[in-house]
């Protein structure tokens, strides 16, 4: 038989952005907690929730554990029972511990002679009575950002619980936990269905959850959200911004949305789209609105989690909050405006960026010069324009608009620069030098903007390694993680011929005028870091770690190729007939060469067998043409032609020894020829990465 389980977690307001990760550990923790306990689950599990509440919902759920088969071995026979068979206190006190009797004793034959031993089965507990033992933990390991404790309790939880509901095939799964008993009581919307309902399984608590005024599925919230959201700013003829970021953050705020569309004061138009947007967003969760043209009305919608007595009174509720928000500004923008942007340079440096790093300024300082390093490589035509984007990027940093619109940052500096007459392109590398802010965000749409971002993360990465601030663990303050992935990004989408071993040593020559860097170890640790981001990145991406691994371990610089390499190598892969042999003979030459550190030197004239020779005029025909179609970009071809040398090497392997002992000359040639041999390998891809 099987049965379902509810469990409901009744909680304080929970925060919007919390609501969603906790959701998605909830039946992670439950099937990995069942899976230990040995019971069955034929069924799934699914998560539901709001604000005030966390949902588990369990299908067919085995009503017992499985049974278990112990088989225990004891102490020796001889030590068990004495010379007449008697059972000595060794065997009774097996015995006893098993649950057996001395004539249930059985023997088991080791290397070491014959043991005591026992095999019996251990009937599985009712599912119901371990759900009281396991729920607890599932409930206590749910992880938050952000954990909180409340009263005398020691137990942590992201809001004070108030209610739980354990329900297994209409039973109450009995437990305490953060001080609160399981029940089957739960509670509807705070101020529409306050009172509490009891619920006999699932059917019923979804059915209860719809007559109290609760949408309990996330997923349905946010459809009503954005429609009733479309039904108000239909009212003033309008349409919502189009952002399933707001509408999530807005759906996880409420129980029963229900929408209102309140205005503004059209002079507040006059402060830039970006402005208006992010004080509605941002501080109101408002939804702007924008005409048939996509033109901002003085119109905004929002969503409120209670059905609304008189709406008249909450639009002008709202319309209160946010022209209060607004004025402020628009007293920031004009403030701002009594200033030109570049002025601002000099008050970065009174903001320290980082104690030994020292102040924002030294930081633009760097940046800047690196910037119109690598325009010089890759936008020659454009270093001025990049050295003036970078001199400005920071400048908004010091407004009064930043300071109280944080997320404005880039986006306040480009319309400062427009309204001050800069050029387009000026203004949007302002901008666009912060994309992407997160992993899944649009990279710069300009040339400008990518060259000095990726500027800017180079020396924050660099700049935090050589004082010794890398990432450990989760622990990523600086985000480095993040900056080295936006990087990695950009040089991607750009296909851009710039050397990561070189740009991180120019970062690191410009760091070393402040600090003392221990350059090579430094550059080691940074491109280690880099490459370690991008194999992240392509096994998100669907790679196999085997051929990413082959072609970063055989060379990580030029990022614009790296895909290319992986895709060329995923294909001549698939051909085994082909692929097995090379990658058999790279594997045989590396297993010679695994002691041998020193390179060494072929001379021509200790060649004794025609193996030798044959073996060697293949590679340095081999090596011009695979180098001339590595730098082409035709990496398949390029393993086409090393797969010609698996004859010339099994010869040389069948006719000679290597590793000789009747001359030292003569083994550090044949050695040496090796050395070469991998070499040319190991500069298309590293076989040794391939299980064979």
């Amino acid at each position: 038989m099987a049965s379902d389980l509810l469990l409901e977690i009744g909680t304080e307001e929970i925060p919007s952005g919390y609501l969603q990760g906790a959701l998605e550990a909830f039946a992670g923790l439950a099937e990995s907690a069942l899976k230990e306990a040995r019971v069955r689950v034929e069924g799934k599990f699914s998560t539901c929730g709001t604000p005030r509440r966390l949902v588990l919902m369990g299908s067919g759920i085995a009503e017992n554990q499985d049974d278990q088969v112990l088989e225990v071995t004891g102490p020796p026979k001889k030590v068990a029972f004495d010379a007449e068979g008697n059972p000595t206190k060794a065997a009774l006190g097996f015995a006893a511990k098993q649950g057996i009797t001395v004539e249930e004793i059985g023997f088991i034959e080791t290397p070491k002679g014959e043991y005591l031993f026992c095999r019996r089965v251990v009937p599985g507990r009712p599912t119901l009575e371990i759900l009281s033992e396991i729920l607890p933990g599932i409930i206590s390991s749910i992880p938050w950002p952000k954990s909180m404790r409340w009263g005398s309790l020691d137990f942590a939880f992201a809001r004070p619980i108030h209610w739980i509901v354990a329900l297994f095939g209409g039973k109450v799964v009995p437990f305490e936990t953060a001080g609160v008993r399981s029940g089957d009581e739960t509670r509807g919307h705070r101020f529409m269905a306050p009172e509490p309902r009891r619920v006999k399984d699932t059917e019923d608590y979804l059915q209860a959850m719809r007559e109290l005024h609760v949408q309990v599925d996330p997923a349905q919230r946010e459809r009503t959200v954005w429609e009733i959201a479309r039904q108000a700013a239909k009212s003033v003829g309008g349409v919502p911004s189009e952002d399933p970021g707001l509408v999530s953050t807005v759906a996880n705020l409420v129980e029963k949305p229900s929408a209102v569309c309140g205005g503004f004061e059209d002079r507040f138009l006059d402060l830039p789209d970006v402005v208006l947007i992010t004080a509605m967003r941002e501080h109101q969760k408002y939804f702007a609105v924008y005409d048939q043209e996509g033109r901002l009305m003085p119109h905004f919608v929002a969503v409120n989690n209670t059905e609304a007595r008189n709406e008249q009174v909450v639009r002008r509720g709202h319309e209160r909050v946010l022209r209060a928000r607004l004025s402020d500004a628009e007293f920031f923008f004009k403030e701002d405006r009594k200033r030109a942007l570049a002025d601002r340079l000099e008050d970065l440096k009174e903001v320290i960026y980082q104690a030994e790093l020292g102040t924002s300024f030294d930081k633009v300082e760097r940046f800047t010069a690196l910037a119109e390093w690598l325009a010089r490589e890759i936008l020659p035509e454009r270093v001025e324009e990049v050295g003036q984007v970078a001199r400005l990027c920071k400048c908004d940093l010091v407004t009064q608009m930043v300071d109280e619109f944080p997320s404005l940052q880039g986006a306040i500096g480009r319309e400062y620069a427009l309204l001050e007459g800069y050029p387009g392109a000026i203004c949007d590398g302002i901008r666009d030098h912060y994309r992407p802010a997160r992993a899944e965000d649009a990279l710069p749409a300009s040339d400008l903007g990518a060259v000095v971002g990726l500027a800017d993360r180079m020396d924050t990465i660099a700049g935090c390694f050589a004082i010794g601030q890398e990432p450990t663990g989760t622990a990523d303050p600086y985000a480095l993680r993040r900056n080295a992935l936006a990087v990695l990004r950009i040089l991607e989408d750009r296909a851009w011929t710039v050397g990561l071993v070189g740009f991180i040593h120019k970062s690191l020559e410009l760091l070393s005028a402040k600090l003392t860097v221990d350059m090579e170890n430094t550059a080691t640790a940074v491109l280690a870091f880099f490459r370690e981001r991008y194999k992240q990145m392509m096994l998100r991406g669907g790679y196999e770690t085997e051929l990413v691994e082959a072609v970063i371990s055989a060379g990580f610089d030029r990022v614009d190729s790296l895909r290319s390499r992986i895709e060329q190598l995923k294909r001549f892969k698939e051909d085994s007939a082909v692929f097995e042999p090379l990658a058999l003979t790279a594997k045989r030459v590396n297993n010679i060469l695994k002691k041998q550190v020193q390179p060494l030197k072929v001379d021509e004239d200790l060649f004794r067998e025609p193996c030798e020779t044959v073996l060697w005029q293949a590679y340095l025909k081999l090596q011009g043409q695979v180098a001339d179609l590595m730098e082409q970009g035709s990496y398949g071809e390029a393993l086409m032609k090393l797969s010609g040398l698996q004859k010339p090497v099994d010869d040389f392997f069948e006719g000679v020894e290597i590793l000789t002992k009747e001359s030292e000359a003569l083994r550090n040639n044949r050695v040496a020829v090796l050395q070469s041999l991998q070499g040319l390998f190991m500069s298309v891809a590293d076989f040794s990465k391939f299980a064979l």
